[in-house]
């Protein structure tokens, strides 16, 4: 049997491309779609969870990329394993920069973007 431990710890490690191929792949292999469990485990997880949990996992996404694109896709690739075309598109589509980020890193992401003049949020 597979260490399902070791396999948790591979897909944390994987691009938010490389995510969504795999989600795709594990839904053509087994029939399924991970739209429907998703949005039933938020609506009973929404009910039992506590109001006054503190968040610890972020989505850092891009808001507003400002003059510089450049230097956003530079830093796009600072923080993922993207090439430069993934990073250009992930910019241009305003995406999604890293999931499951600490607080730590989503501020690190954060400031690096306001440096560049580029917008950042993390939810």
């Amino acid at each position: 049997m597979a260490d399902i431990k070791k396999m948790i710890e591979e897909i944390k490690e994987l691009t938010v491309v490389e995510l969504n191929d795999l989600v795709k792949a594990i839904e053509e292999e087994f029939g399924v779609s991970a739209a429907a469990p998703v949005a039933v485990a938020a609506v009973a997880g929404g009910a039992a969870a506590p109001a006054a949990e503190e968040k610890t996992e972020f989505k850092v996404s891009i808001k507003s990329v400002g003059a510089d694109k450049i230097g956003a896709i530079k830093a796009v690739r600072e923080f993922t394993t993207l090439g430069l075309g993934e990073a250009k598109a992930l910019v241009e589509s305003n995406g999604v920069i890293k999931e499951n980020a600490t607080k730590e890193e989503a501020d690190k992401i954060i400031a690096r973007f306001k440096e560049i003049g580029a917008e950042v949020v993390a939810e």
